[in-house]
């Protein structure tokens, strides 16, 4: 059998010969107002919405427009981050969190125990959907599973194609509920496929949380403690919703906007959150982590974590990209209220598993590098939600095929209820606009050229 995707020397001479994809020259940008990666010239986002879902607060503008650094904070529906993390009752936060998404308030303990059970019960997946979906030609990527599981269940769906907001945002419940199980399973599916290994499959329980599903569903004995799911809930509070503006929720609303069915928009979400530059930033972070501790041995001695650091900075370490994972963000100025609050979570877990040791690492590397960079470049890097939550998830046991799936498993409830809000509140079309910078040409007949 042939494969598609072998290399053809004869396209690539095609490719080579033209210079239309090469051939626009960076004055252009400016000349007609362009904004690349739809971002202003001092780094903010160009407005493309409005939104009463949530709020990233990185810096504040003075009087003559210019961006003043400040301390950061995420809101949820005008809540800080930090009382929502700081508020849960039991490890029921993310379940709260959906809630004050989808809904816009705080549900009382009458609103609370309904939505719980609302979710409980979809739980499940339909019938066959396990076998005849889920253990079918498991992928090696688990971020593509979830798409095709995801349109999988348009399937499954008597009226898919319905876009009515009440609808939308029942069939966004509904994939709330179903997500970790597919995220999960898929995983299963993964390890007993490609590599062999026993397959393991666990039933949700209707009376855990998600958080505790999750750990119950990946591990073979289905324990876990009330710390761990403590912190992997606060992790799923956390990567929630991060405004309007991030990349998989602006697609979100760019593919509802068409008036096109849920699953295709949230499929299209999976898709941006895969890549590199988001979702799958925590994986970066992970391997570069790995090579820095197999070198430091998880010293804390400033001289060694600095030398380490060096190499980073000056491409000589890790991917030879000059570049620190894990740090700097295209908002938070100062800090990241992310990041800041993992940092003080993953201390309780390490101290309960006695990995302090590895936590001080992270720490102390974390101190050395705002120190680092301000020497070297006088500025000031704040520490972003991704450095941590790859040791978070290094403690739970979570292997790195779903450190960016939990991600989705997460962030499925922000892109739910923005595509709810735009239905609501806006309606149209995204429609923005490109310039035509290409020379006009004339045809010329096959038997001329």
């Amino acid at each position: 059998m042939t494969s598609d995707f072998h290399d053809d020397s004869v396209l690539a001479r095609f490719f080579g010969k033209s210079s239309n994809y090469t051939d626009i020259p960076n004055h252009l940008f400016s000349e007609y107002n362009v904004k690349k990666g739809l971002r202003n010239e001092d780094g903010t986002g160009v407005r493309i919405g409005l939104t009463r879902v949530a709020d990233v607060i990185g810096y504040e503008t003075n009087s003559e427009g210019n961006v003043v650094p400040c301390e950061g904070d995420l809101l949820y529906r005008g809540y800080s981050i930090r009382s929502l993390i700081s508020g849960r009752s039991g490890n029921f936060g993310f379940e709260e969190t959906c809630f004050l998404l989808l809904f816009g308030y705080l549900p009382d303990k009458t609103q609370f125990r309904d939505f719980k059970h609302s979710l409980a019960i979809r739980y499940d997946l339909p019938d066959n959907f396990l076998i005849s979906e889920v253990l079918t030609s498991p992928s090696r990527n688990l971020m593509n599973r979830l798409q095709t599981l995801t349109l999988s269940l348009y399937n499954y769906d008597p009226d898919p194609d319905e876009t009515d907001v009440y609808q939308t945002l029942l069939k966004g419940i509904n994939l709330i509920a179903k997500f970790p199980v597919l995220g999960c399973y898929s995983y299963q599916a993964k390890m007993h496929d490609i590599y062999r290994q026993s397959l393991i499959i666990h039933y949700p329980k209707p009376e855990y949380s998600i958080a505790e599903n999750i750990l119950y569903l990946l591990r073979a004995d289905g324990k876990f403690t009330e710390k761990e799911a403590n912190l992997l809930d606060a992790l799923l509070v956390i990567h929630a919703d991060h405004g309007g503006g991030n990349n998989s929720t602006f697609t979100d609303v760019v593919i509802g906007s068409t008036g096109t069915d849920l699953y295709s928009a949230i499929c299209g979400s999976i898709g941006a959150l895969k890549g590199p530059k988001h979702g799958g930033a925590n994986i970066s972070v992970s391997r570069m982590m790995n090579e820095v501790i197999s070198i430091t041995n998880y010293s804390t001695d400033r001289d060694v974590v600095e030398k380490v650091v060096n190499q980073l900075l000056d491409g000589a370490l890790y991917d030879n990209s000059g570049l620190i994972y894990g740090f700097g963000h295209a908002v938070y100025t100062l800090s990241d209220p992310r990041a800041e609050l993992l940092r003080k979570l993953c201390r309780i877990l390490a101290d309960e598993q006695g990995v302090t040791y590895q936590y001080e690492f992270y720490e102390t590397f974390e101190k050395v590098v705002k120190e680092v960079v301000y020497e070297r470049k006088k500025k000031i890097l704040p520490t972003n939600v991704d450095f941590y939550s790859g040791f978070a998830y290094h403690m739970l046991g979570i292997p790195e095929d779903l450190f960016t799936p939990l991600f989705a498993i997460a962030r499925v409830a922000g892109w739910v209820a923005h595509n709810v809000e735009n239905k609501l509140y806006d309606g149209r079309i995204m429609r923005p606009a490109t310039k035509y910078v290409g020379d006009h040409s004339q045809y010329i007949p096959m038997r001329e050229r």
